[in-house]
């Protein structure tokens, strides 16, 4: 089995939240997919700001363990900027080079919206599952 155990499950996939570090013990990271996109946006509704900026204050939202390189910030941020969610400028007021600062438009501020709603929703399963176990009732909210 190549990766060790717990590394590999059936047909070959790779365990990509969870793997045994010793019998019976498991390290498990509740991975939440995407979840950077949402983090720009909310920041970028706060006000504008320039890439770097951005990078240091997502993992205000994202967690320390969570660190974004600053090469998929700057994919993400030209994708959202293609699809008309962000919008930026050069600005050369700020100390130093200049620099492109971002800032959300009206339909970036409609995708946060979106996203609020999607992760409410996530938080009402999560909840659900999470009292489950706890002796708190059935899954389904």
């Amino acid at each position: 089995m190549r990766g060790g155990p717990g590394r590999r499950g059936p047909g070959g996939r790779g365990a990509r939240v969870r793997r045994q570090v010793a019998p019976g013990s498991w390290e498990v990271h509740a991975r939440v997919e995407r979840f950077v996109e949402p983090v720009v946006l909310l920041l970028l509704s706060e006000r504008p700001m320039h890439g770097y900026e951005l990078l240091e204050r997502v993992p205000d939202l994202l967690g320390d363990e969570r660190r974004l390189d600053l090469g998929n910030l700057y994919r993400l941020l030209r994708s959202l900027e293609e699809e008309g969610v962000v919008a930026s400028e050069w600005d050369s007021g700020l100390p130093g080079p200049a620099k492109r600062v971002y800032r959300l438009t009206d339909a970036g501020r409609a995708l946060l919206t979106q996203w609020i709603a999607a992760l409410r929703e996530a938080r009402e399963v999560l909840d659900a599952f999470i009292g489950r176990h706890e002796g708190g009732g059935e899954v389904n909210p």
